[in-house]
């Protein structure tokens, strides 16, 4: 499984924090190494020498004279100094060197000072750091040594600005990226929209240089799309109409015709009304309803008024409905011509028994219309196929028809951003069912006083 950022936005951020917590080490790390080291070095080197001379007995003076200190006078210089010197028997003192935490790095250089292997320890005393010296210059002795000047408080505000600049740097990072992406969200919108057979304005061209030539192809693309959505209708409609002036001068050819010629005439005036139902699927095909005005629809309504229809025709029709939650706003005669498909497919393809049902789904967010039959249903692997144009399925459920009548139907709830499901009934037979989305509830208002 992938945990890595996937939107562009997303990755710049990421990519911004982790060159933030390069620069913050990077800095750590020279601070350390060519100021905090070297400082460190110079201190060890000052308390060292200041060891020595209260070690040694006899003190060499710059003008030659030396000079002798006993050690009362030696202890009273070291506490001039803050040093402390305590014997190992001390219980207390002892207790506090134990508890303190080994530092490795002045250990070494304190014995590389010193000439004898040195021990160096640090603890926390109310607010101030003591640093601990126990070594073989001075055996049987710990060495204690405040450092008052080096406080616990000192390191906070540093962690704080640094934890502020952090947080600064990323939000101003996350600001500027949400800027420059901004116009990409408004070119998703409105891929979405011409998508679904909508044609926006064009976008203003603004942002970044590739993004301005973005948006630029998208507008030409866009163009290009429409005027071929209008060469396309016109061309339909110029096709329709130079097809059936002919048909229907065939017909009425047929008619006139005399009666000995009437089997002749008969099969011509189906061969004609197949035709016109022919152009009929193609233009509903390609017709879009996203273009027309989108009502309120009951569906309840909808489910009744194809049974009727079909009634009318000699075909009984079982109906049940449901609750239905939530307003739907669709075409209605787009949605009406889809289930009006569906039915006429089961009453082609069905044992004679066909139910057209409605509900409300589990979420309440879709409302769904259905159609069923008995008859020997379409296999579960020639689903997707069947929805497709010019596909009439398999042998089992025959093969009369243009192919267009289910994909019809898809391309109807697809345009309505609703999906057309089919599954095979446990009792046998086929059920196409209709999904369609509910209106979001908007927001309540504020409550006026």
């Amino acid at each position: 499984m992938r945990f890595s950022p996937r939107s562009n936005f997303a990755r710049t951020l990421v990519v911004l924090a982790g060159l933030l917590i390069a620069s913050q080490i990077f800095s750590y790390l020279t601070v350390l190494n060519y100021a905090l080291l070297p400082s460190i070095k110079q201190f060890n080197k000052i308390l060292a020498h200041e060891i020595e001379v209260m070690l040694d007995d006899d003190l060499l003076l710059s003008n030659g004279k030396v000079y002798h200190m006993d050690e009362l006078l030696r202890r009273q210089l070291l506490e001039k100094l803050g040093v402390t010197m305590h014997e190992a028997d001390e219980q207390t003192m002892m207790e506090e060197f134990d508890n303190a935490a080994s530092v490795d790095y002045l250990s070494v250089d304190m014995s590389e000072k010193l000439g004898a292997p040195t021990e160096a320890r640090i603890s926390l005393e109310s607010k101030n750091y003591v640093l601990w010296l126990e070594s073989e210059a001075f055996p049987g002795y710990v060495m204690r040594i405040p450092l008052s000047e080096l406080h616990q408080d000192d390191f906070q505000p540093l962690f704080f600005y640094s934890m502020f600049i952090a947080l600064l740097v990323i939000s101003g990072g996350w600001l500027f990226i949400k800027v420059q992406n901004r116009p990409l969200a408004t070119l998703e919108k409105a891929a979405l929209e011409v998508g679904h057979g909508k044609f926006p304005e064009p976008l203003p061209e603004r942002g970044a240089s590739d993004i301005r030539a973005v948006t630029k192809a998208f507008n030409q693309m866009s163009e290009g799309i429409r005027k071929l959505e209008e060469d396309r209708a016109l061309l339909m409609a110029g096709v329709s109409h130079d097809l059936r002036t002919p048909l229907t001068r065939i017909r009425l050819a047929t008619e006139m015709m005399s009666p000995k010629d009437s089997y002749l005439a008969e099969s011509m005036i189906k061969d004609t009304e197949e035709c016109n139902e022919i152009i009929n699927q193609f233009m509903d095909y390609l017709r879009s309803v996203q273009l027309q005005d989108m009502t309120e629809v009951d569906l309840n309504i909808v489910a009744e008024d194809v049974s009727v229809a079909d009634g009318a025709t000699g075909h009984e029709l079982e109906v049940s409905k449901g609750e239905l939650v939530g307003k739907l706003d669709a075409n209605e005669v787009a949605i009406r011509r889809a289930v009006t498909n569906l039915v006429v497919n089961a009453v082609r393809y069905g044992g004679g028994w066909v139910k057209i049902s409605t509900g409300t789904s589990a979420d309440r967010r879709h409302q769904w219309i259905a159609v069923e039959d008995n008859g020997p249903g379409i296999a579960a692997d020639q689903i997707e196929t069947v929805m497709q144009p010019f596909t009439r399925g398999d042998t089992a459920r025959g093969s009369e028809g243009t192919g267009l009548g289910l994909a019809i139907v898809k391309r109807i709830v697809e345009q309505h951003d609703g999906a057309l499901k089919l599954s095979q009934r446990s009792q046998g037979g086929l059920q196409a069912q209709i999904v369609l989305p509910v209106i979001k509830r908007q927001s309540r208002k504020r409550r006026q006083c």
